[in-house]
């Protein structure tokens, strides 16, 4: 596949102040008018009646089809601000994580069985896959750990691509779960807060919503950037 490990980091020349400002309210006027202009409210209260009408069984749900997404390539984004959208911060961020860590590892495990030889064609040849392998050989988890913090490579093909590497799944699950933290919390917090100020509320409430949306964003934007240096640092080109 083409561009397995094609995500740039634009951040590193950039100061951080000015920069991550504008990522974090970019993200969240994004999240705005997603909710505002196309029928994802909608969608989202006829999906809350329905998993509603399943109980305690409609957090599962939810989670493996996040999970259902990260095997088969297709971006989740629009599923994790719906997750804090849906559930609230805290329902949301356990539904995520669920099914974007059961989602990894099942990728994980299908790149060292079934899939391995079309993984390891995919990555043939490629240096940055070649530079990751051998730091994990030297680092361990640690560089699992440090990609997730940072996503400097496709969240789903890099799952495919670290079953190839000699990370131990245990650690590798670890190092994953840890590594998505910072970023879940930001995108679950932003789906919600855009969710309330799209359905209304009072102007203090939809400021505080949107200020606390863009200060959570602009942690998640500055952990990442001190992540793809520490990346950079033990021989991987972000």
């Amino acid at each position: 596949m083409v561009g397995f490990f094609s995500v740039a980091d634009k951040l590193e020349n950039s100061r951080f102040p000015i920069r991550t400002i504008l990522l974090a309210l970019a993200a969240i006027a994004v999240a705005f008018l997603l909710f505002r202009y196309l029928p994802i409210a909608e969608w989202m209260q006829e999906f809350q009646v329905w998993v509603q009408g399943l109980g305690p069984l409609g957090y599962l749900v939810y989670a493996l089809t996040y999970s259902v997404c990260v095997v088969f390539f297709i971006p989740a984004s629009i599923l994790t601000l719906g997750a804090g959208a849906l559930y609230g911060l805290a329902g949301g961020l356990g539904v995520v994580l669920l099914g974007a860590n059961l989602g990894s590892a099942l990728s994980f495990l299908l790149a060292r069985t079934f899939l391995r030889e079309r993984i390891e064609k995919m990555t043939r040849g490629n240096p940055r896959f070649e530079a990751l392998d051998r730091a994990i050989a030297k680092e361990g988890a640690k560089i699992v750990l440090l990609v997730r913090l940072a996503p400097v490579f496709p969240f789903t093909y890099s799952n495919y691509a670290f079953g190839l590497t000699g990370v131990r799944p245990g650690p590798y699950i670890l190092a994953t779960f840890v590594g998505m933290l910072p970023g879940t919390i930001g995108y679950v917090y932003v789906g919600t807060a855009a969710a309330g100020a799209a359905t209304g509320g009072s102007m203090a409430s939809t400021v505080l919503n949107i200020l606390g949306a863009a200060a959570t964003m602009a942690v998640t934007i500055f952990v990442a950037r001190l992540a793809s240096r520490a990346i950079r640092e033990a021989g991987v080109e972000a």
